[in-house]
């Protein structure tokens, strides 16, 4: 990986060493406020778990042998799917039972040498009675996450090493920390600042390098974190979200899990724009850095202007990708409401879309503040150098554009 450039590639662009240290000062400070707040919302995991719906159920593989249609056990007048399915792992590997579902029902039926999971629950008599779990998925699932793998290190190699890392961290600090302190009953919001601030530390520097460059795209990811999370508090309040726009949230309150649901719905938007955020901040703190290099001579000013118009290209297709990635998220919402005949009006009003609309509007223009953040801490850190050439003055006089077109 690099010593510090954020995807400056031939950059050379650097700030002053006094510059560097106020970085590093700063990159210290909050990387001992996030640690305090791991330290403060850390787990206890003294709460009693209660599972009376079998989450924790522990699946076993199975496969179909043969399905048939035949009279439904409870209504010999109706027609049912009957699966033989056989047990092939475990204690009870090679038992056979039967499973029954209404023909012609919606979704994907059992067909023959379908891989399925099953659970097996002891009865009363000391027999185990079986029930369909779910579709075995894991073998499609980690083809597509080694072809998803292979694609990154062919293309990123070091760095994409590097991005993989920090995925994988991310991952450990959600399972790990985020999960277990929301559970806990802590504020959703500052457990979610927090695993953000973690996540962002491990993920840039890990997959950017360790360097005064890495360093101004991760202040720039906090100033526009700041800003996300502001505006997600001020209106997940203004229009009266209660927060249970699934089941798994309602499903919560009914186990007497001690959280706050719009808590968790102002979380969820934080965690959800960190990712875009620190790819915007790191693709301006570059392109600052490779103007910089380019142009040696040109005014803070005029640096800025410059990485702004590259920014407002980027802005321009991120906040559409954003929109379209929530839109797709809440596709079979949409449907449901449009065949109810529904206007627009009510539709976009009700909280289960309104939720969608609101996440992506704030998530937006959080992207959006993070253009202008990033790109003028680049600017400000990174110093023209001084005109030894009046030729150079003379190409910086007003009138030419020193940082050329974007």
């Amino acid at each position: 990986m690099s010593g510090g450039h954020a995807h400056t590639g031939g950059a050379t662009a650097r700030p002053s060493a006094p510059t560097e240290r106020i970085l590093t000062f700063a990159a210290i400070v909050c990387g001992a406020l996030t640690l305090l707040g791991l330290v403060v919302l850390w787990p206890s995991d003294d709460r009693p778990r209660t599972d009376p719906a079998m989450l924790d159920a522990d699946p076993v593989a199975a496969r179909v042998q043969g399905v048939k249609l035949l009279p439904c056990s409870y209504d010999p007048l109706l027609e049912c799917s009957v699966a033989t399915i056989s047990v092939v792992e475990g204690i009870t590997s090679g038992e056979v039972f039967t499973f029954e579902t209404p023909a012609g029902g919606s979704g994907k039926q059992l067909a023959a040498g379908d891989d399925v999971q099953v659970i097996a629950t002891p009865t009363l008599d000391g027999s185990v009675a079986y029930s369909f779990y779910e579709y075995e998925r894991a073998t499609p699932m980690l083809w597509l996450a080694l072809l998803f793998v292979t694609a990154i290190l062919v293309l990123g190699r070091w760095r994409g090493l590097g991005a993989l890392a920090g995925l994988a961290a991310s991952l450990i600090v959600i399972v790990v920390f985020l999960l277990p302190s929301l559970l806990d009953g802590n504020a959703a919001v500052p457990v979610a600042l927090v695993a953000a601030s973690v996540i962002a530390y491990v993920a840039l520097y890990l997959a950017h390098g360790f360097g005064p460059l890495t360093t101004v795209a991760l202040l720039s990811t906090f100033a526009a974190l700041v800003v996300t999370g502001v505006l997600s508090w001020i209106f997940v309040r203004l229009t009266n979200f209660t927060g249970y726009t699934d089941d798994a949230t309602a499903f919560l309150d009914a186990l007497s899990v001690p959280i706050d649901p719009r808590g968790i719905l102002l979380a969820g938007i934080v965690i959800g724009s960190l990712g875009v955020l620190d790819d915007v901040t790191v693709t301006q703190v570059s392109a600052v850095a490779e103007l910089r290099a380019s142009r040696p001579h040109a005014s803070t000013p005029e640096l800025f202007r410059s990485g702004l118009r590259i920014g407002r290209d980027h802005i321009s297709s991120t906040v559409n990708t954003l929109f379209l990635a929530y839109a797709g998220a809440s596709l079979p919402l949409l449907l449901l409401f449009s065949e109810a005949r529904q206007g627009l009006g009510s539709i976009v009003t009700r909280e289960l879309v309104a939720v969608e609309v609101v996440r992506s509007l704030v998530g937006s223009i959080g992207l959006v503040s993070a253009v202008p953040i990033s790109t003028w801490l680049a600017a400000q850190v990174l110093p023209a150098e001084p005109h030894d050439d009046p030729r150079d003055r003379h190409e910086h006089e007003p009138g030419h554009d020193a940082a050329g077109p974007a």
